[in-house]
């Protein structure tokens, strides 16, 4: 068995590798496709919001530089406009002091639209055919304008300022740029964000490969195990790397693991104690029985020795049948009370009047006493009250071994009634006290039985609204401490 286990525990690793992969590259593919989504167009956003914002600053700021340019020259020239000698010869005067030709061109346009002189000297005679001209001389006013060179196809900025003179335009000062370098400027700028928005993009793609891979790695794990557990490989364990939400999972999984592993082990050796306590009453039945049909023994003395035996362990077989039907109730939710009114007093002494009998057969001594007084009935159901009176005085008197003294008691507490139920044997070693009401387990001790009684009894104390504890004496031995309340219990 041991090497069935060790090799289902191998193999159960094999069938689902591959489906473990795909599973886990969708997650992360998910992951992925979500967060740097959300990134790329968050990128996006800021590399149009500054594109756009370095355009117009640096264009804004070309423009009003030149339509002040071309403004204050404009003014200037406004003086000399009627007579047309000294306008031209002041504009090459100004044109010859020009200091900024290498980066502006100034040019002299008369009315016509039609340039007469320039800093260039290449575009005289010319017309610039662009609305900026149009619009100044029509408008009175300074007008810009950017787009294509007519002439060479290059992209420019140019601001027409009229020269006005007796409220009649004499000309235009206009000034022109090209904004090629202001195109390479911006263009810089946007790359700059740009590759500023992939490294962003990249570290985060990053931090996200190394996030999932912390997440899916230890789900990968628990995965396996927890199909491994679906297989059979009970008890197996994670290892546990964080202290976060995973983690969490982990030590709930392990818990599981482990609780299913102690279940299956508790329920494995519940069916071998059953069997085993099934064969031995059955063994004397069946031999005691044949032994009275072949007429082997005659005198009345064996025979009614021999149907004492049959009619004991026949009483032993159906109280293990009944704490099996109980324990299946329980399990699918059929375990109900018949509440009413009890004399728990009288109920607790038939019990012990029953028991008393029963121990001086195995020379047990039981002593009783009642400090209650008269009390009140408690709401309770009475058959299941004598069954958990009947299995803790029999536990008893099981592990009390003969010979010795029990001792029962019944008293209140505030407002609950508490009955104690002690014996002098050995007691529970301290290991297995906190499982003793556990199903199925049983402390290590020779005793025979089922593992079930003392947990449906727990069971039939809880739903009555009270407790069933059960503790090591003062001075040797086991007491079962039971306490009810004497009013009627919140229904569950």
């Amino acid at each position: 068995m041991a090497k069935r286990a060790i090799e289902r525990q191998r193999s159960w690793h094999l069938p689902f590798l591959r489906d473990q992969g795909r599973e886990h590259q969708g997650l992360r593919n998910r992951w992925m496709v979500n967060s740097l989504s959300a990134v790329l167009a968050l990128g996006l956003l800021v590399v149009i919001f500054f594109t756009a914002s370095f355009s117009s600053y640096f264009y804004s700021s070309v423009r009003t530089n030149l339509e002040n340019r071309a403004k204050i020259a404009s003014v200037v020239f406004s003086n000399y406009a009627t007579n047309e000698a000294i306008y031209l010869s002041m504009a090459q005067h100004y044109l010859a002091d020009f200091d900024d030709r290498d980066r502006l061109e100034l040019q002299f346009i008369n009315s016509r639209g039609q340039i007469l002189q320039s800093s260039s000297g290449l575009t005289s005679g010319g017309s610039p055919a662009t609305e900026d001209v149009v619009k100044a001389i029509d408008t009175q006013s300074v007008t810009s304008w950017a787009g294509r060179s007519p002439e060479t196809r290059e992209r420019i900025m140019a601001a027409s300022s009229p020269i006005v003179s007796n409220g009649q335009v004499r000309g235009v000062m206009r000034v022109v740029t090209s904004l090629t370098l202001v195109d390479r400027q911006i263009v810089l700028m946007v790359s700059l964000v740009t590759l500023i928005a992939a490294l962003v993009t990249t570290l985060v793609y990053l931090v996200n490969m190394y996030f999932i891979r912390s997440v899916i790695t230890p789900l990968s794990r628990i995965t396996d195990t927890a199909k491994g557990i679906a297989e059979g490989s009970y008890g197996i364990q994670i290892e546990k790397q964080y202290d976060d939400e995973v983690g969490d999972l982990i030590d709930a999984i392990n818990n599981m693991s482990s609780k299913i592993s102690q279940t299956e082990k508790m329920k494995s050796e519940f069916i071998s104690s059953v069997s085993h306590e099934l064969r031995t009453p059955l063994t004397a039945i069946n031999g005691w029985s044949e032994t009275l049909l072949t007429g082997e023994i005659s005198d009345a003395e064996s025979v009614h020795k021999g149907l004492s035996i049959i009619a004991s362990e026949g009483q032993r077989l159906s109280k293990m049948v009944e704490e099996l039907l109980e324990f299946s109730r329980i399990e699918d939710g059929r375990f109900t009370l018949n509440m009413e009114d009890v004399d728990i007093q009288a109920e607790f002494e038939d019990a012990i009047f029953t028991y008393r009998q029963f121990y001086r057969k195995k020379n047990i001594r039981l002593e009783y006493r009642d400090t209650a007084g008269e009390l009140a009935p408690i709401p309770g159901d009475p058959e299941r009250l004598r069954q958990v009176f009947s299995n803790v005085l029999d536990n008893a008197a099981k592990h009390g071994g003969e010979n010795q003294l029990i001792e029962a008691s019944l008293g209140v507490q505030g407002n609950r009634v508490v009955i104690r139920i002690r014996d002098h044997g050995p007691g529970v070693l301290e290991k297995d006290l906190p499982h003793v009401k556990e199903m199925f387990y049983k402390a290590t001790s020779k005793v025979r039985g089922s593992g079930i009684g003392l947990s449906v009894c727990d069971e039939i104390v809880t739903r009555h609204g009270g407790s069933l504890d059960v503790a090591n004496a003062e001075g040797g031995g086991c007491v079962v401490t039971i306490s009810l309340p004497m009013s009627q219990p919140a229904p569950r």
